[in-house]
């Protein structure tokens, strides 16, 4: 028996629509950035940024840096996949621009 197909819009709306997940990649279009720069420029947890990353480390949207310095250096950074994402966050500011803006008005 096959297994059925998943809806692309789906598979990538599990990704992006977790809770920060925009966020953190909205912080990660201006350039890497270490976990403590993405912890104090968003209000999102240690431990929930931790798990987002990984997430979008494993779907191949970011990737994670080790420098070997004392103390260790992490940055994260977005790949290609990563940053193709921008111009759709931009289409979504824009559509919710002008039909959010009073709410969530139909």
């Amino acid at each position: 028996m096959q297994k059925p197909r998943t809806c692309l819009v789906t598979q990538a709306m599990d990704i992006l629509g977790k809770k920060w997940a925009i966020t953190i990649l909205l912080q990660l279009l201006s350039g890497p950035k270490r976990f403590c720069h993405l912890e104090g420029d968003t209000e999102v947890s240690g431990r929930l940024l931790s798990e987002r990353l990984k997430e979008l480390e494993a779907a191949g949207m970011v990737t994670r840096t080790i420098y070997p310095e004392v103390p260790p250096r992490v940055e994260y950074q977005l790949t290609e996949k990563g940053k193709d994402v921008g111009p759709i966050i931009s289409d979504i500011y824009a559509w919710a621009s002008k039909w959010m803006n009073d709410g969530l008005k139909q």
